[in-house]
């Protein structure tokens, strides 16, 4: 869990530290690191000083990172060596004071407000905080309609646990920030969101911190608390098989270096961030070229800029529940310290992240993310030649890939988001699902006993699994080489062999079109076959071919919402699998900078309406990655980790193989009894 590091009286010594000497940053210091614990205090002072109210609350903190030109001419002047010194520090600050939300920015280097502005609520409402959840999360056990509630249903009021969830918006006009609380029993098990108490539900007003509705409509039985505990030390014989761990030996120590957030490994180097919505942002990725003898971006930004999480049961209990991760709870905000040896192999390092709390004293959350090297028994390449008369030339490269990992849970939901790094020049997004399963309350114990629509599968007694889905958007703003690229779309087309002396009939060839405007770029991905490569149209390799970067999606998904219905036109950004944009540093959040009880109105689907020109721009794609969940019983009462994901792979990048000339480091000699020895 994340632990506070600073107290109000060295919240104190400390501040009086930047006033007693100066705010100057270290010169080492990179343009995207994240905002340090200390300029989250300075943050804190400057605020309270301009707004000296007792009762303002810290919503989002988060560094305003310096335009893109800014970035790339302070990295073009700055070597391995000799650091140029970072442009002006800035922070993006939201508050809520007397039921307003005000949007600041902070100067850190004159300890100034360079502006304020009022955000009236009509696209939403900042992000929720951890403490203000607590908060209204206690408010039922002093209720005292609830009390009895619980003692009508016979159970121990102290044994339930309740939790908060985003509303939504339905078509109404709302003026308050409220929360809506559903409560659940854990008498026997830890594993609470299988034990839902149902008919009693709360709405939560979040300014005044208090319950404005409560009601009790129906009372059906909690599901048992039986078999569904996941705690090891809590199982009972019989066991399931012994899994051996696979030891990870690097006699000649880790093969990556860190140098405050910048990772440099093998051929890649690039910045690592972190962002309260967010979690991971990777930076500033390029590749070394051995024939050109320098790095080449390939990477300006990426992130999950929002996860969407529509349930599909619309009864009055369930309907409102169509989440967005990011933007309503903070996929940053709700990461979790990773387990050493079990999240994370042996060799893996660990860096801690931090971001401001409610009250704006930073919270620090311990081993956030782990990086570490994969040797996961894959093939680099290999090829055995046999055609040679009286040789047999076998030549193999095992593969070792670079992997920077979270893991974000937000409720129910564990997940673990990956980048992964590979020589060859690719680089692979994997996102897993694992987590426990968010389910209703029913009275059936059997599936021949249901008369009714029941929205999912009955998993256990009493128990449904609610169909939903996950979408993840990922925000990519490539620069293949170079700011200046293009979306290539290459459909593969059938064509009829027109020569009557050759016995073929058929083949298929490329024809490329080049999307020139946001319009020509929305693509619903699996319906044909299709290569997607963003392009530097003004550079080309020798033979003649523009250097590029290709898309390969996983497994596709798209929404089956109607598209008039209120969820999804909030999470209109899904329609898509992939959206093209010119970069613009305020189009960050795919579904809109606020997002709580939003309305659609400002998201990546609005934004991309104006069907800017994208042809040789600096251009940003995003991709989305879509589960539909059906539960099955095996997903029951934990889920093993459902993974998927896409892969961005040098097309015509470098000049030939760039893996030709790995080297690999060879283990220690292990014994290998049941590997025949060649004579």
């Amino acid at each position: 869990m994340a632990s506070r590091v600073v107290t109000p009286a060295l919240l104190l010594l400390l501040f009086s530290i930047f006033i007693t000497f100066s705010p100057a940053l270290c010169l080492k210091q990179h343009p995207l690191d994240p905002l340090t614990p200390s300029e989250f205090i300075h943050i804190k002072a400057i605020i309270h000083k301009a707004y000296p109210a007792q009762n303002l609350t810290f919503q989002y903190v988060g560094l305003d990172e310096p335009e893109k030109y800014t970035v790339l001419s302070w990295q073009s002047k700055s070597t391995t060596t000799t650091k140029s010194p970072p442009p002006p520090r800035r922070a993006l600050v939201v508050t809520r004071l007397n039921k307003q939300t005000h949007e600041i920015i902070v100067d850190l280097s004159t300890r100034s407000i360079v502006s304020s502005k009022v955000h009236n609520g009509a696209n939403g409402l900042p992000v929720l905080t951890l403490d203000e959840q607590t908060y209204a999360n206690e408010l039922p056990f002093k209720h005292e309609p609830f009390i009895k509630s619980i003692r009508k249903r016979g159970l121990d009021i102290s044994q339930v646990v309740c939790s908060g969830f985003s509303v939504g918006w339905f078509g109404e006009a709302k003026s308050r920030r409220t929360l809506k609380i559903n409560c659940f029993y854990t008498n026997g098990t830890v594993n609470l969101y299988v034990r839902p108490v149902e008919g009693i539900a709360f709405v939560v007003d979040l300014d005044e911190m208090e319950i404005i509705k409560y009601t009790d409509r129906f009372i059906v039985p909690v599901p048992k608390g039986e078999g569904t505990e996941y705690q090891a030390s809590k199982q009972k014989p019989p066991f399931g098989p012994w899994l051996h761990g696979a030891p990870v030996v690097q006699s000649q120590g880790e093969g990556f270096s860190l140098e405050g957030h910048t990772i440099r490994w093998a051929n890649w180097v690039f910045h690592l961030g972190f962002d309260v919505r967010t979690g991971t942002i990777i930076s500033l990725a390029s590749i070394y070229d051995l024939e050109k003898h320098k790095y080449r971006r390939v990477l300006y930004k990426g992130f999950v800029s929002e996860l969407f999480v529509p349930y599909m049961n619309p009864t009055d209990d369930w309907y409102f529940k169509t989440f967005f991760d990011s933007g309503e709870f903070g996929f940053g905000q709700s990461t979790v310290s990773l387990e050493p040896l079990t999240d994370c192999p042996v060799n893996a390092k660990f860096m801690d992240a931090y971001y401001a709390g409610q009250d704006g004293i930073p919270v620090k959350i311990s081993n956030a993310f782990c990086i570490f090297e994969r040797h996961a028994g894959n093939i680099l390449w290999r090829h055995t030649e046999v055609t040679i008369p009286n040789k047999v030339i076998t030549e193999v490269r095992p593969e070792v890939t670079l992997v920077v990992r979270m893991v974000a849970v937000v409720g129910n939901y564990d997940y673990i988001i990956d980048w992964v790094f590979k020589p060859s020049g690719s680089i692979k997004l994997e996102v897993g699902l694992t987590g426990v399963l968010e389910t209703e309350g029913v009275k059936y114990t059997k599936t021949d006993e249901i008369e009714e629509e029941v929205y999912g599968t009955l998993v256990a007694d009493n128990t449904i699994a609610v169909n939903h889905d996950h979408f993840l958007t990922y925000h990519l703003d490539l620069d293949v080489d170079g700011e200046a690229n293009s979306l290539v779309k290459n459909k593969m087309v059938t064509k009829r062999v027109k020569d009557p002396n050759i016995p073929r009939k058929s083949y298929w060839t490329i024809e490329s079109e080049t999307a020139k405007t946001e319009s020509d770029a929305k693509l619903h991905l699996g319906l044909k076959p299709s290569d997607l490569v963003v392009v530097n149209p003004n550079k080309r390799t020798k033979p003649g071919n523009p250097i590029g970067y290709r898309l390969i999606p996983g497994s596709v998904a798209g929404p089956l919402l109607l598209e008039d219905d209120y969820p999804q036109i909030r999470g209109a950004f899904t329609k898509y699998n992939l959206w093209v944009t010119p970069y613009n540093k305020s189009e960050k959040w795919a579904g809109g900078q606020y997002v709580d009880q939003s309305r659609g109105g400002d998201t990546l689907a609005t934004w991309s309406l104006r069907n800017r020109e994208i042809e040789n721009k600096d251009i940003v794609l995003w991709y989305t990655i879509g589960f539909h969940h059906a539960p099955c019983q095996e997903d029951f009462p934990m889920m093993p980790t459902l993974s998927g994901g896409f892969e961005l792979r040098p097309t015509n990048f470098f000049e030939s193989s760039p893996v030709l000339k790995v080297r690999t480091i060879s283990p220690k000699h292990v014994p290998l009894p049941n590997c025949t020895t060649k004579n």
